[in-house]
């Protein structure tokens, strides 16, 4: 069924009639053997590269995410320690001035706070800012710093 006539080594007919060659001599690879090692290497030394690049970049990722959760968690932490100033404020009338530091519990993890106030030229007037860390010297790093203002309550002042 093969017709092996017009060229010599080259039948057609069959799977040959795309002019795929005969099988070599004995001790011969055939040619396109030897480039597919080639495409085969090639593809390895692509994929070699690529797996740790995506790796890399996925470790990022997940950095990052866990520095957003970070900073969220220092934000509540913030907001709560100014909500506690107003609470006092309301009880007692009056609010501290200069740096006051604390820690305080919250998913699991101690967080640090510093809270500086001073009274604002409008009196009764404080100015707050409060910085959130996740570690005991943290004050020069903060994951967050929060500024507010609170005004001592009109009806205890006159106490």
């Amino acid at each position: 069924e093969a017709n092996c006539g017009a060229k010599e080594g080259v039948c057609s007919g069959g799977w040959r009639q795309w002019g795929i060659p005969s099988p070599p001599a004995q001790g011969r690879q055939w040619p396109w053997r030897r480039s597919w090692r080639t495409v085969v290497a090639a593809a390895m030394a692509v994929v070699s590269v690529a797996v740790p690049a995506l790796l890399l970049a996925l470790s990022q990722q997940l950095d990052g995410t866990r520095y957003l959760q970070d900073r969220i968690q220092a934000q509540w932490v913030a907001a709560n320690r100014l909500v506690e100033l107003r609470l006092v404020s309301a009880a007692k009338g009056t609010l501290q001035t200069g740096l006051i530091t604390g820690s305080e519990e919250m998913a699991g993890r101690i967080w640090y706070w510093w809270s500086e106030g001073e009274e604002t030229q409008v009196p009764g007037f404080f100015r707050y800012e409060v910085t959130v860390s996740d570690s005991e010297d943290g004050f020069s790093t903060p994951l967050h710093t929060l500024d507010g203002y609170l005004m001592v309550a009109q009806a205890n002042r006159g106490r």
